[in-house]
């Protein structure tokens, strides 16, 4: 049985979405037959070319989720989402359902699904090749990719940019060349590194070492980086730093702990910290990188630099996996010389012509649509959207930096839900009815809009979270 039968490109054009056509800014490639009965279509010509239970029946007897209990996923009763299309900040299901995509889909899309710059861009560098190897060769859009993101930088010392493919090898990159850049200046005993409590780095095996919550890293323990977790920067006062080589941080504000905010001037005093004790910050800017917080990084609100920046997520505005991990001259400096000094790391995919392509074209649509600058109203009428959820009895706290927001609800006496319960995720589940496509870190529930969205689309998604608590919670009390 055939899955789906899509239309072919001959047929309805080469759009990058069929979904919401009529509004596509590069609806010039679209035949005029069609554009004149999209806009009477209920249902999207997408959804109506797949075979949803098929796909539900073939998921289920052969995938293997990430970060999902698979003995709920596939009981008979569960129906997941099967998502084909995707428009702006809207997402549509297999069944012609749209959905807004309030957490950016995990945290990555920044100007929205099909937008013509980066679709016009991945499909121009098709045009020429796909991928070549970044091993012993170069492609012009890597190379323009990495001076354009040392450009975002200035007044910091981030010169040289490796490339990788997501944000835990992005760490992985940082972690290795601080152990092999203390070796090579004759100070191997600095070999440590210190984290935070709650933080979270990634999953391959390096970049767990430096996270805090137990669920996701502490079975793996035995096979880790030597790591000291910390609470607070006070704790640093304790720590001889003579056998530390790295401190990692995820700057302003903590994500998968629940979106939990630093005090203010943290950053400047692990800055002096590191100095003191020639050691290496790392900030993780994975989540908060490009825009989120309301400037580029969130390290430039306070105008501290680390050695090490990773980023990902948001680098290709959320079409293709690509990392970077920027480091400085003097780091760099270390690795020169004779063969076996040289980083021997990489992946076969790094530095994609077609990741690059998508890169450059999010850092274009920065600069011509001035999404810095629009984005400081959407996060005012953002904030006060959120406190009117403050008045609802069962939302604890709500934690906000920037464009990104955590709600965290609880009993109406205070005390925590039991974990479980889930609470989070049937709040999350209770949103869809709604319209709005969001995930829970427990009983946080994460808001992470593209920064594409307007003001209509910014009530949507609160309007839709404070019905589902009500929903969920009220009976509980």
């Amino acid at each position: 049985m055939a899955i789906h039968a899509l239309p072919s490109h001959e047929q309805f054009g080469s759009a990058g979405s069929l979904f919401d056509a009529s509004t596509d800014p590069d609806r010039s490639c679209l035949p005029p037959q069609l554009l004149l009965i999209l806009p009477l279509l209920n249902t999207s010509l997408l959804a109506m070319a797949y075979d949803t239970q098929t796909l539900i029946r073939l998921d289920k007897a052969h995938v293997w989720h990430p970060f999902t209990q698979m003995r709920d996923w596939i009981i008979p009763e569960h129906e997941p989402l099967v998502l084909v299309a995707g428009h702006g900040a809207w997402l549509e299901d297999s069944l012609g359902r749209r959905y807004l995509d309030a957490n950016s889909s995990i945290w990555t899309n920044i100007h929205g699904h099909g937008h013509s710059t980066l679709d016009r861009a991945i499909r121009k560098q098709l045009e020429h090749v796909a991928h070549t190897s970044f091993l012993g060769f170069t492609n012009p859009n890597a190379v323009e990719l990495a001076a354009r993101l040392v450009e975002l930088l200035p007044g910091s010392s981030l010169t040289k940019v490796f490339f990788s493919d997501d944000g835990s090898t992005a760490i992985e990159v940082a972690i290795k060349m601080t152990v092999q850049y203390f070796q090579q200046t004759e100070r191997p005993l600095k070999r440590g590194f210190i984290s935070f409590e709650n933080a979270y780095h990634g999953d391959t095996l390096g970049a767990s070492s430096l996270g805090g919550i137990s669920l996701f890293h502490d079975r793996f323990k035995s096979h880790q980086f030597p790591v000291t977790q910390i609470g607070s920067i006070e704790n640093l006062e304790a720590i001889d730093g003579s056998e530390i080589g790295g401190l990692i941080i995820e700057p302003i504000i903590q994500g998968a702990a629940g979106m939990l905010l630093w005090p203010p001037g943290i950053l400047k005093s692990l800055r002096q910290w590191c100095d003191e004790n020639e050691v290496l910050l790392i900030f993780d800017e994975v989540m908060t990188g490009f825009g989120r917080t309301g400037k580029y990084f969130a390290c430039q609100h306070d105008k501290v630099y680390p050695d090490f920046l990773a980023l990902a997520k948001g680098l290709t505005g959320g079409y293709l996996p690509l990392a970077a991990t920027l480091t400085t001259d003097k780091v760099f400096s270390a690795f020169l010389g004779s063969y076996e000094k040289a980083f021997f790391y990489g992946h076969s995919y790094c530095g994609n012509p077609l990741a690059c392509a998508a890169a450059l074209a999010n850092l274009a649509i920065f600069e011509e649509q001035r999404v810095l600058q629009q984005l400081q109203t959407k996060i005012e009428h953002l904030a006060r959207g959120l406190h009117g959820l403050q008045e609802l009895a069962n939302v604890r706290e709500i934690r906000r930096a920037g464009f990104i927001a955590g709600i965290e609800v609880a009993g109406q006496n205070g005390q925590s839900f039991d974990r479980q319960d889930r609470i989070g995720a049937q709040i999350c589940v209770a949103a869809r009815n709604h319209g709005v496509l969001t995930r829970p870190i427990r009983d946080v529930i994460v808001l992470m809009l593209p920064l594409c969205v307007g003001f209509e689309e910014i009530d949507i998604s609160v309007g839709a979270i404070q019905k589902a608590i009500t929903e969920v919670c009220g009976p509980i009390s």
